[in-house]
């Protein structure tokens, strides 16, 4: 089983980073494989609506989204980080999973996942709510923990002072692992994944 920390941050090793680590650490004794991907510092477009990757499962733009698409289609769970700018998720991890999971469902299918935030302040539940958006309209499971998945801190080193969100993250990952373990004894039982109906796609203009 496998895990992938996203650091939506373009801080590489900065207080998501800080955050992931700490959940990360309770993964690996659990027993499960991990892998922080950075999403990077260079400039990530947003999705266009081409439907290219309805095709081929790729976008057309060859950058990091493309990279983590390929990372995906083998792990088992996700955990997506973000700093919080002006009250919500960054730019950069909005166009990112905008394009990752565009077109892409079956790759995220049943695959549990989490959302966690790093801030000074404010707007950490509306950053959240942003980012669960993506796991709740692809069936898939949502991670929870002792408190809202967030960390408080200017620096790193103002986050390991941070000891209830220090000890949400590790709840977090006892809980993605747990939930991972259970799925893999359901299947080793014979119990199947839900069935999906073929989706029925409204719209409201007559």
């Amino acid at each position: 089983m496998k895990v992938i920390l996203v650091n939506g941050s373009p801080n590489k090793a900065g207080c998501t980073y800080t955050a992931l680590t700490e959940i990360e650490k309770v993964l690996v004794e659990e027993g499960i494989e991990t892998e922080i991907f950075h999403i990077g510092t260079e400039p990530l477009a947003g999705c266009i609506g081409c439907g290219v990757c309805r095709e081929n499962k790729r976008c057309f733009r060859n950058d990091s989204v493309n990279k983590f698409v390929e990372k995906a289609e083998s792990a088992d769970g996700f955990i997506f980080g973000s700093p919080v700018h002006y009250a919500s998720a960054s730019g950069a991890i909005i166009s990112f999973m905008d394009r990752a999971f565009y077109g892409k469902k079956d790759i995220f299918k049943n695959k549990p996942a989490a959302a966690v935030v790093s801030l000074r302040r404010g707007g950490a539940t509306a950053s959240m709510d942003q980012l669960n958006k993506y796991f709740s309209i692809s069936c898939m499971p949502i991670v929870s923990s002792q408190y809202w998945n967030m960390v408080h801190g200017n620096k790193p080193e103002e986050v390991l002072q941070d000891l209830e969100g220090l000890q949400t993250m590790r709840t977090l990952g006892r809980n993605m692992a747990w939930l991972l373990k259970s799925i893999e004894c359901g299947k080793k039982a014979g119990l199947g994944l839900p069935v999906q109906e073929t989706p029925v796609a409204n719209n409201f203009i007559r």
